[in-house]
């Protein structure tokens, strides 16, 4: 089975920093595209960012010029640079992937890592 491990979240006060991992593991082909999500209190789930395998990023306007996403294709690695940390920012982080397995492609997710932005 495919298993993608989340770490790095934790207790910061705001204008901090914060970087989240998300590593894959298993019978793994290729990764196409991967994300990070979060989840807030009393809020649907919703894209924070994501990279396409082929290069190219995306964020919600809400992030965009505050956090950084990047991958290490060699350690199946996705990471998430979080800087100027605000309240809003404040969620569960879930890691998404794309990954191309022998059962073809699977959409698999992280368990979550919690980010609380508090002073």
């Amino acid at each position: 089975q495919v298993h993608l491990v989340e770490s790095g979240g934790g207790l910061v006060q705001p204008g901090g920093s914060l970087r989240l991992s998300c590593a894959a593991s298993g019978p793994i082909f290729r990764i196409n595209a991967m994300g990070w999500y979060r989840q807030a209190p009393g809020k649907e789930r919703e894209l924070v960012a994501a990279i396409p395998s082929g290069g190219g990023t995306n964020y919600a306007d809400s992030v965009k010029g505050r956090f950084t996403i990047s991958r290490d294709n060699a350690k199946n690695t996705v990471y998430l640079q979080m800087n100027s940390l605000k309240f809003d920012d404040t969620a569960v982080y879930y890691c998404n992937a794309y990954v191309v397995t022998n059962q073809g492609t699977l959409a698999i997710w992280g368990q979550g890592t919690l980010v609380t932005v508090s002073s």
